[in-house]
Formats: structure tokens, C-alpha cells, sequence
């Protein structure tokens, strides 16, 4: 009889949106218990996902299951990197970059069913200033958005969008040097983004045909762009149609190094933090496990639930000026039956 993997769920209580209460049910009531025997464990701090990681991996566990969002995902996967411990991800963030990459169901009861299968690959991951990103990191424009997001009160996709749109029109480019194994260039850019899976999250696809096997990141330079120009870029990143935008230029490569004139934020998996002049980036190959969706490649991607959430959005619009025609329509109607009553008695 073949012998049970082990599992050890780390839970974020406090990332995303939602209430993860009922998760550790779930996963009693719907994990293999004949192949799996598991943990729950909850972080408690800042930090505290990589250290149960990096213990996890010490003592040999088969599989860390990450129940949160990409901050999280990120703490455990960076414990994860070059052992034979495979990371699992049950999205529950509001981003959920790798996750919707890798065509893990944002669903929990889905995504449980695709840790019970447990197809295991390899997978690149990318390292910025030592920093290591499994999804995108960037500068500029970029890390000022991660920033901005990383502040705003609400979550989600339209939240994203309104910082594209307010906040990116304020942004000055500034001038960068890049140098990779093809020599150097000189760029005036709004944001440089380094790309190792396809998007930031909420389905924003900066590099819609990045894969995590080819040893290379995708770059993205974009040039600076005015308020006409805003919301054709916004509306590319959702439809993967970024690369045909004018104000795009992209290549790809192994490793590079970055120069600008003053130290400022980048950002890593959208985690900003400050940093110097100089970046570098760099993939390592097929360097992290993880647990993927048997039924979906890679590069395929999910549905795009964000078109779904701004037609649910503007649906709403709709329905709210519905109602308050109708509201308006009775209101009128009250009104010119009180007025048939004022004129009766006036003539009485």
C-alpha cells in the first residue's frame, strides 16, 4: 500500500476579503484521508508563513499548502525553492496572481480537489535584489501602483483599474538603463515589469504569454502614455492585448540589470519595498515544486472574471437607474393624484 503524503495547510486569517472560518471543514470533509494525512496551521504575524515553511521542508513534508493570498503565497513558496517539499495553493487573497496563472480554482471546495490529485512539476522563479518573486516584480510606475493598492482601503479589480487611471496620470517616468546579455538600452518609462508567470492578479495580464518553464522572464517597458491613452492600456492588460499596445516594448531574457538616477520602490509579487539605484533580476530555473491543475496547462489561463466583474458592475448601475425610475414614475403618479384631490375641493 502506497504510503500517505503529508500535508501541512498554512492559514492566513487576515488576507483577502473573505471569512476562511469553514475552510479547515473542508478540508476534513473533502481531502483524500487513504492518501493524505495533514496539519492546519495559522500565521500569527508578518513573516510567520515562511518560518512554518521553512520547518516543513526541514522535516520533510511532502506538501505546504498555501490559504491565502499572494503575500502569502510568496512566504511559503521562497521557503519552498530548490527542496523536494511541493507547494499548494488554496487562492484566497484578493489578487491571486500565481494561482489564476497556474489555473488553481479560485473556488476552495475546486482547489482542494486539485490537491487531492496532486500532479506535481516544476516550475522558474525570479529573484530580484535577492528578493524572490514567483509571479511579476517591477519599478516605477509599477511599484507605485503596488504601493497605492498595497494602501487603499477596498481590494479587488476595480479598485486596481481606479489606481491605473487616477494615480498613473500623476506618475513621472523616469529614465532607466538596462543591460542584459544583448548589451545596453536606455529607456524613458512609466514602470519596467519583469514577468515570470503572466499576470499581476485579478486577471491584469502584463505578459499574457509568460510561461514558467522557459528559464526567461518576460520585460515590459512601458513608455509614458496621456489620460486619452489611460484606458485603452487599463483595457489591454484585462483582454491580453498589452503587447499590441504602441506604448509597450518587450523582450525576454535570463537575467538583467537595471540603473536609475535615484533610489525608489520596486515591488515583488506586488509586495513594495524601498531599494537603491541598482536592480537585478535574474530566473532560476525549474527551481520550485508545485502542486498544478491537472485538467488545465499552463499557459491557458482562466476565464477573465474581471470583464465578468465590471459587466456585473455596470449591470448594477443599470438596475439602480431602473429603480429609481420606477421610484420616480410612482412618485409622479402620487403626486398628480394629489393634485386631482386639491383640485376637486378647490372647485368644491
Amino acid at each position: 500500500m502506497e504510503t500517505r503524503k503529508h500535508i501541512t495547510f498554512i492559514v492566513n486569517p487576515i488576507s483577502g476579503t473573505g471569512d476562511k472560518a469553514e475552510i479547515p471543514d473542508l478540508i476534513a470533509e473533502l481531502l483524500d484521508a487513504e492518501r493524505f494525512s495533514y496539519d492546519i496551521r495559522q500565521t500569527q504575524y508578518r513573516g510567520h508563513a515562511a518560518e512554518i515553511a521553512r520547518q516543513c521542508a526541514d522535516d520533510g513534508i511532502d506538501v505546504v499548502v498555501a490559504v491565502g493570498g499572494d503575500g502569502t503565497v510568496n512566504e511559503v513558496a521562497r521557503s519552498l525553492t530548490h527542496t523536494n517539499t511541493a507547494l499548494g495553493i488554496i487562492p484566497c487573497g484578493s489578487g491571486n496572481g500565481l494561482a489564476r496563472h497556474l489555473c488553481i480554482p479560485i473556488n476552495v471546495r475546486k482547489a482542494i480537489q486539485v490537491i487531492n490529485e496532486c500532479q506535481i512539476e516544476s516550475f522558474d522563479y525570479g529573484v530580484i535584489n535577492d528578493l524572490p518573486f514567483f509571479c511579476t516584480c517591477g519599478m516605477g510606475f509599477d511599484a507605485f501602483i503596488s504601493l497605492k493598492f498595497a494602501q487603499a482601503g477596498k481590494r479587488g479589480p476595480v479598485t486596481y483599474v481606479e489606481n491605473v487611471l487616477k494615480e498613473g496620470l500623476k506618475y513621472k517616468p523616469e529614465t532607466y538603463e538596462i543591460v542584459d546579455d544583448s548589451g545596453t538600452n536606455i529607456y524613458n518609462a512609466f514602470l519596467i515589469a519583469c514577468a515570470n508567470a503572466s499576470q499581476y492578479g485579478n486577471n491584469a495580464y502584463i505578459a499574457p504569454g509568460a510561461t514558467m518553464k522557459d528559464g526567461l522572464m518576460d520585460v515590459i517597458v512601458m513608455e509614458p502614455f496621456d489620460a486619452l491613452e489611460a484606458p485603452q492600456i487599463a483595457a489591454d492588460l484585462f483582454m491580453k492585448t498589452l503587447g499590441n499596445n504602441s506604448k509597450i516594448k518587450t523582450f525576454r531574457t535570463r537575467q538583467l540589470i537595471i540603473h536609475r538616477k535615484q533610489p525608489g520602490a520596486i515591488h515583488y509579487d506586488g509586495d513594495p519595498i524601498m531599494t537603491g539605484t541598482d536592480i537585478d533580476v535574474h530566473i532560476e530555473h525549474l527551481g520550485i515544486r508545485i502542486v498544478t491543475n491537472p485538467e488545465v496547462p499552463e499557459d491557458k489561463g482562466q476565464p477573465n472574471m474581471v470583464l465578468n466583474a465590471f459587466s456585473d458592475f455596470f449591470n448594477n448601475i443599470n438596475n439602480v437607474r431602473e429603480d429609481i425610475g420606477k421610484d420616480l414614475a410612482q412618485q409622479s403618479r402620487r403626486i398628480q393624484a394629489i393634485n386631482k384631490v386639491l383640485l376637486r375641493k378647490l372647485r368644491s
